[in-house]
């Protein structure tokens, strides 16, 4: 499963658990009301298991087999996993700033998205000894992936967007003068996506932001700010913050990310194949459709 597609996942699980929520914080029997007609809680829960209620308890049900699997076989996820992670993820999207930015736009709580990501390397860790990786495949990988495994020359940096030059020079002035620049980030730019990041914009390629940009920030020596930079959406206050050289793809130097890239291709055939055995081992009763159909090992 590739970083994306991870945010996905847990984020689809983040959204079940607020519909649950949504009920549990009404202690009354009402939840709202139209022209003095109520919408009672019972309105809101029908409603609710009429639209996601399969889907939930399917989401709750394989939570429980996988909390139960990893029980039996010994199986924990620390902190250090959980944390690491989570900084891999946030690399992917420009940084902690800018990733923490991405999840509060998205109405999902830090804390109990990393309790989801818990889940999914508890996931991860139960189905790694059924997956087998060989040495033909990876090198087969890298062949017909090598220029994924190459590193372009790229620079990291962050920006403060400004509608005319005359500010953009002001903000100059006051970094010149000591003042920081994520706070001015937050203060001034017109960039709604990464202000609140202090302006982060992460690692990217020549061919990654537009010409004017780009020609700016990869001149720039590491720790310079930019004269004002003008292109289509304003003026730019450019800040570098580091660099990296490109390399040509080095078979050696890339056998983790290759493991790690045909794992993922894997993972969510091994995992449904895997769900379907514990369907058949576990008594799993669903009482959501009114018959008390059952589940049972045969």
């Amino acid at each position: 499963m590739k970083n994306k597609e991870r945010v996905v996942w847990i984020s689809a699980l983040m959204i079940m658990i607020a519909l649950v929520i949504t009920l549990i914080v009404f202690p009354n029997k009402n939840v709202a009301s139209v022209n003095g007609e109520e919408i009672t809680k019972d309105d809101l829960y029908d409603q609710l298991v009429a639209q996601s209620g399969p889907e939930m308890l399917d989401k709750l049900i394989t939570d429980e087999i996988i909390e139960q699997e990893a029980k039996k076989e010994k199986v924990k996820i620390s902190q250090d996993e959980i944390d690491k992670e989570m900084k891999t993820l946030a690399e992917q999207y420009g940084g902690e700033k800018a990733f923490d930015e991405i999840l509060k736009t998205n109405g999902v709580d830090k804390t109990e998205f990393e309790k989801s990501m818990e889940t999914y390397l508890t996931t991860k860790k139960l189905l790694e000894p059924r997956i087998k990786i060989t040495d033909d495949e990876m090198k087969t990988y890298f062949e017909e992936n090598k220029a994924s495994f190459a590193q372009e020359e790229q620079v990291q940096a962050s920006h403060i967007l400004v509608e005319d030059e005359k500010t953009a020079k002001e903000v100059i002035k006051k970094i010149n003068a000591g003042e920081d620049f994520a706070k001015l980030a937050k203060e001034y730019s017109t960039d709604a996506s990464n202000s609140e990041s202090g302006g982060e914009l992460g690692y990217f390629g020549r061919g990654d932001m537009v010409e004017e940009f780009s020609n700016a920030a990869f001149s720039l020596p590491v720790g310079k700010i930019s004269d004002p930079v003008k292109t289509e959406y304003g003026y730019h206050v450019i800040k570098v913050t580091d660099k990296k050289e490109a390399k040509e793809a080095n078979y050696e130097d890339s056998k983790e990310k290759i493991k790690a890239a045909i794992f993922d291709s894997k993972i969510s055939s091994e995992f449904s194949t895997w769900l379907d055995e514990k369907h058949k081992e576990y008594e799993i009763k669903n009482y959501l459709d009114g018959k008390g159909s059952e589940e049972e090992s045969e």
